[in-house]
């Protein structure tokens, strides 16, 4: 019986929170979508790469076999490169947002904006095919984990470090740099004109993505840095101390954690939306204080945008 009271307490705890998670999802889909799918991203190597990543280092070496060896180092360049893809698509979005703020509606409206995320997954699964034609996924055992070996191939290490790295980063950084110069602009204006206001809630939601991307950057360059070094010049990896190279992998690798982390910190938000999530979970809210308006309160309260008034009445009703 007690066992059964647990299941149903798991079971009602997922429920609410899928029916949470979906329900934002639709109501504020253009703001979210690249945050969820880089949330996505951050999830697919915590599932199962890491974990293998642990057997490995708790036994010394590789023993989980070539076939989960090549599964767990594509999936973790499917979050890598996925990471990367979804920081461009939403630095893009928030460009977009706030520089062209009446062009963005049409942009990205829904169905575009369900496309533009579709799209970037493809991207990404294109750019990791490769990795199996030219066999760079093997088992380095200076960082415990099935990985692109950088050495394989110079030429395909740098297209990997140009196309999958900086040219992202550079889009990134033109979009930030573009939203930075008119907040400038914005804050130094001392007669209102016709260009676009920049509200609170806009400005606090940039910042917590430009942070994101800052990290992001920080912690792969190194090891895309050194990659680009090794294959401009093989001499270099003679050079290069095997602790810089370890370190930079994991640097790399804590990045994937970072992203919660920041998101909590910076904004209130998420850190209100986490503390009710723990308390669902944990079984300390009563069950009927998670009620209705608890749960619209929820869907109020998000990082982006508000929902047209349409769609909240929509969602509204069907709670009920």
């Amino acid at each position: 019986m007690y066992e059964k009271g647990n299941s149903l307490r798991v079971e009602e705890s997922v429920t609410i929170l899928s029916i949470l998670v979906f329900t934002k999802l639709r109501c504020y889909f253009k703001g979210n979508a690249f945050v969820v799918s880089l949330a996505l991203a951050d999830l697919v190597v915590a599932i199962y790469p890491y974990p293998l990543v642990l057997t490995a280092i708790f036994h010394g070496g590789w023993i989980a076999g070539y076939i989960h060896c090549q599964i767990s180092g594509f999936l973790m360049g499917l979050s890598v490169i996925g990471s990367i893809f979804n920081i461009t698509g939403i630095a893009i979005n928030r460009y977009c947002y706030i520089c062209h703020n009446l062009k963005y509606d049409k942009l990205f409206s829904n169905s575009n904006t369900m496309c533009y995320v579709v799209l970037v997954w493809a991207l990404t699964v294109l750019a990791i095919v490769p990795n199996w034609f030219v066999e760079s996924l093997q088992y380095d055992p200076r960082v415990y984990s099935c990985t692109f070996v950088q050495s394989v191939s110079s030429l395909y290490t740098i297209t990997v470090v140009v196309v999958h790295f900086i040219l992202p980063i550079s889009i990134v950084t033109y979009c930030y740099l573009r939203i930075w110069i008119l907040v400038i602009q914005v804050r130094r204006r001392v007669k209102p004109d016709s260009r676009p206001k920049i509200k609170p809630h806009d400005l606090r939601n940039f910042l917590t993505m430009f942070v994101v991307f800052v990290l992001f950057a920080v912690c792969w360059a190194p090891l895309n840095l050194i990659g680009l070094a090794v294959a401009l010049d093989s001499r270099l990896s003679r050079a290069i101390p095997e602790w810089l190279f370890t370190a930079s992998y994991f640097m790399a690798y804590f990045n994937s954690c970072l992203n919660a982390v920041i998101y909590g910190v910076l904004n209130h938000n998420f850190r209100k939306e986490y503390k009710r999530i723990v308390l669902i979970i944990c079984n300390c809210i009563p069950r009927g204080d998670v009620g209705r308006e608890n749960v619209v309160i929820i869907f109020i309260s998000t990082p982006s945008s508000p929902p047209s008034k349409p769609l909240f009445t929509k969602w509204k009703i069907l709670i009920k």
